[in-house]
């Protein structure tokens, strides 16, 4: 089976690099799912999960936004930030839910409310990647309080 290799890159470090069945990525303008072979792409990619298919193994990262590019065999995301699924800290990801819900709450005068908002949209994207890891490993669902 034809694979298309891929690259997540931060400007810390590579997150992610091996050939792959499929990819989907959290497009500007929506989801985009890329097989071996596609178009050439370049496009601006929004926080959300990115989605890896191996051998029918799935695996979930986060990235928090930036580009791909798209050539025949190679994927390359140039990603603001990524983590995989198992390094993302729950806690921390649920402490700043609560700091970004809490500044959207304050008067307009007192919070920038946009950047709370993508704050907040932020952290429930990271909670999401990370419970769909926990439950695809069978390790039951987070608590939240």
């Amino acid at each position: 089976m034809a694979r298309i290799s891929l690259e997540i890159i931060t400007a810390e470090r590579v997150v992610y690099s091996n050939d792959v069945d499929i990819v989907v990525v959290p497009g500007i303008e929506g989801e985009l799912a890329i097989l071996p072979q596609h178009a050439a792409l370049m496009t601006m990619l929004q926080p959300g999960p990115l989605l890896t298919k191996k051998n029918g193994e799935e695996d979930c990262m986060f990235v928090s936004g930036g580009f791909m590019e798209v050539q025949a065999d190679r994927v390359t995301v140039l990603a603001d930030t990524a983590e995989r699924a198992e390094e993302i800290d729950v806690t921390r990801a649920e402490e700043a839910r609560k700091r970004a819900e809490t500044r959207i709450a304050l008067p307009p005068e007192q919070a920038d409310h946009a950047r709370a908002q993508a704050a907040l949209i932020r952290s429930l994207l990271r909670l999401k990647v990370a419970e769909k890891s926990r439950k695809r490993r069978g390790a039951g669902p987070t608590q939240r309080p």
